[in-house]
């Protein structure tokens, strides 16, 4: 059973996810928070599986508290963010912050149960309408211009070129095509570059390769899922 911490000011919010979570065999709510402070506090007491977090509140915003609860000690939740994409500038901070992906207010409700069973597995998560956005809006603002493509350590040359794909947001399927290898292969890169590079999910791998460079918003394209 996955449990999850549904966080949103919006008690209208909470009870729809509430009740689409009361309908999902191997889903239930754990705890409802109000604010981002009570979802740090829920999440250390409860111990969710993953945590649905709004990413606008009153008081601490949903970055910080995203920070918190994922530096918890042990096995801390999964965090997924609520967000609206259109005007909220702070998705990628949340990444950053320690978030397996986010959600799309917009998006079908099957969808997101989707994603909180994903996330839940262990795998990371970015809308597939969204990741090359979220790229281009960073890239966009003048703080945040990726630098020039720069090494990284302890990679060979071919997991480079998957690093690279991964973040432009291309699938396993489409890594493997661009690369002419089989999919297995490309899921067997993704899986040794999470390893080496010490990240704990496909989100951090997009964020490592706009970082350094390997990935801008005119590079590629892609789906943005596994």
């Amino acid at each position: 059973m996955i449990r999850v911490l549904l966080t949103d000011d919006q008690p209208l919010v909470r009870h729809g996810l509430r009740v689409l979570i009361a309908d999902r065999p191997g889903l239930e709510v754990a705890g409802e928070a109000a604010n981002s402070e009570e979802a740090v506090r829920l999440a250390e007491q409860l111990a969710p599986d993953v945590v649905v977090m709004d990413i606008r509140m009153p008081g601490m915003d949903g970055i910080e508290a995203t920070r918190w609860i994922t530096a918890g000690s042990g096995t801390p939740p999964k965090v997924l963010i609520l967000t609206t994409f259109d005007d909220d500038e702070y998705v990628y901070g949340a990444l950053r912050a320690g978030a397996s992906g986010f959600l799309v207010k917009d998006m079908d409700m099957d969808q997101i149960l989707t994603a909180i069973e994903v996330v839940a597995a262990g795998d990371a998560l970015i809308a597939p309408s969204v990741t090359r956005r979220l790229i281009a809006e960073f890239a966009a603002r003048p703080a945040a211009v990726p630098p020039p493509p720069r090494p990284v350590e302890g990679i060979t040359v071919r997991e480079r070129e998957v690093l690279t794909l991964v973040g432009l947001g291309l699938s396993n399927a489409e890594i493997a095509t661009r690369l002419h290898i089989s999919m297995a292969t490309a899921k067997s890169h993704v899986g040794r570059l999470l390893t080496k590079l010490n990240a704990r999910d496909r989100v951090q791998l997009v964020i490592l390769a706009y970082e350094v460079g390997l990935a801008t918003p005119t590079r590629g394209q892609g789906s943005g899922q596994d």
